[in-house]
């Protein structure tokens, strides 16, 4: 019989079990590498292990500020966990690769186990050094967004103002150990500079909204944060609020009222509120002086404002030494004291309206003051002059009497009164004239009309000296009549006696 193959030679018996070597086997597969598997001669698994490590290198690097999704490096150590306890349970029978024995397989997995410590901690403080450099950018846009926001008005702007706070802020408070919250204080003072900056070109109306702004800061950002930046506002406040008060008090801006207010209810004790009263009674003495230059009666409307609305301020403000109530009964009387100045330019000017309402109110209202008398003079002459604009040339003195006599004489049912100014300026009340009548267009259209011409009738007279010269009648109804005011102008002269005769028709007439 030919002889068959030779036997194939028997697998080798298994390794006596050795815990050692085990051990050694589960250290070299936790550095990631699968050494113990090469050590086997398993390199299946050993080949898996790299594909391991290497899908975690690829996915872990670079190092951003996001870091690794907790998945990530939870999975790869039950991986390597996984690898330790099954390369220990195949080492535990199976002979290592010579030459390498159980004590130096032991040696260099202890040793090996650097490698993902120490990959470990690399990757920490890359990972660290992202987040850093992600805050920093974070802190140079919020930089950026401030100063673009400086070059535009604060109302426009204000909104990326709030952002970049919020990004300073959420810098500062969630990460404080970082190099940018180091550097938030440095940009909070840029941040106020610039938000102020209105204040620093002296633009102080403009400055007040940004500096309001700039105190509700501290409701926000730390304090330590701020450090004096949290009363670096107050000051400049009180004082822009003064100056912006102090610009429309002199340009006649109703809004002083405002500034002034709020500086005294916000900064009562600031220097700056100390100069309020000042500057309301510099206001007032320079409108006081303006009643006696070219506009008296725009100096006089602005002394009676500002009376309401310093009043107004006193009110608002705690007036408590009742310095502003002073100042606002001083602009009253002035203004009412003005009214005479007003009315005799509004009569200048032929606004005899005007001049007769302005100097009648001020007779009323000033019976003991010295200019009452001609006041009232003048209120006669600019009613006159609404009839008779030539009456209106000259302003009207307080002289009386003259050399001539006239006699006036109502031939009309409607009591009258006869203003009249010239030389002498005056007016007097005549009855109506019992049994007379208002003649007709008939009776007026004939040349030998003549009122006031019938002997037997008693009409209500006065007779008045008046000076040589021109002077102007009107004769006007009072009570509810609606006859028209008439008119006549009486050129006298030495050597005359004269009448004047007022009458009716359809229009109340004169004549003498």
């Amino acid at each position: 019989m030919p002889p068959g193959p030779p036997p194939r030679p028997a697998a080798p018996p298994p390794a006596p079990p050795d815990a050692w070597r085990a051990i050694a086997v589960a250290l070299l597969n936790l550095s990631g590498f699968g050494l113990g598997y090469a050590l086997l001669r398993r390199w299946v698994a050993m080949a898996a292990c790299w594909v391991a490590t290497g899908v975690l290198l690829v996915v872990a690097l670079p190092a951003d500020a996001d870091g690794l999704p907790a998945a990530v490096p939870a999975g790869y150590a039950a991986l390597l966990l996984v690898a330790a306890v099954h390369g220990a349970i195949a080492g535990l029978r199976t002979r290592l690769a010579r030459p390498v024995g159980a004590p130096l397989a032991l040696l260099l997995g202890v040793v090996l186990l650097a490698v993902p410590a120490g990959g470990a901690l690399w990757y920490e403080d890359a990972h660290d050094e992202a987040v850093e450099q992600a805050l920093l950018g974070r802190l140079e846009r919020a930089d950026d967004l401030v100063a673009d926001s400086g070059r535009r008005p604060f109302g426009a702007a204000r909104s990326d103002y709030g952002t970049a706070l919020g990004v300073y802020r959420d810098i500062a408070v969630h990460h404080a150990g970082s190099r940018a919250a180091r550097q938030v204080p440095d940009r909070l003072r840029t941040y106020y500079t610039t938000v102020g900056a209105a204040y620093g070109h002296r633009e102080y109306c403009d400055a007040v909204e940004p500096l309001k702004y700039l105190r509700t800061v501290p409701d926000t950002m730390p304090r330590e944060q701020l450090g004096s930046l949290a009363r670096w506002p107050d000051e400049r406040l009180a004082t822009a609020l003064y100056e912006c008060g102090a610009q429309h008090l002199a340009s006649g801006d109703t809004d002083w009222v405002n500034r002034f207010g709020d500086l005294l209810d916000t900064f009562p004790r600031s220097g700056a509120a100390a100069r309020v009263v000042p500057a309301v009674d510099a206001a007032v003495a320079k409108t006081e002086k303006a009643v006696g230059g070219d506009e008296p009666c725009a100096a006089v409307e602005k002394l009676r404002d500002l009376d309401t609305r310093i009043a107004d301020l006193s009110r608002s403000a705690g007036d408590t030494d009742g310095r502003l109530a002073k100042a606002a009964g001083r602009a009253g009387r002035s203004g009412d004291a003005g009214g005479y100045a007003c009315g005799v330019d509004q009569y200048r000017d032929g606004d005899f309206d005007a001049a007769r309402k302005t100097m009648e109110q001020f007779a009323a209202g000033h019976k003991h003051d010295k200019n009452r008398a001609r006041a009232q003079k003048v209120a006669i002459a600019a009613e006159v002059a609404q009839t008779l604009p030539a009456a209106g040339k000259k302003l009207p003195t307080l002289a009386s009497g003259g050399s001539i006599s006239v006699t006036v004489k109502n031939d009309s049912p409607d009591d009258i009164t006869v203003l009249y100014t010239g030389p002498v300026t005056g007016s007097f009340t005549l009855k109506g004239c019992g049994g007379c009548k208002a003649y007709t267009f008939a009776d007026t259209a004939f040349s030998t009309f003549k009122p006031c011409n019938d002997s037997g009738r008693n009409y209500p007279q006065r007779t008045i000296s008046l000076p040589v010269g021109t002077t102007y009648f009107v004769h006007k109804p009072n009570g509810d009549s609606t006859a028209t005011p008439a008119s006549d102008t009486a050129r006298l002269r030495s050597g005359y006696i004269y009448t004047e005769c007022a009458y009716s028709t359809q229009r109340l007439g004169s004549g003498y």
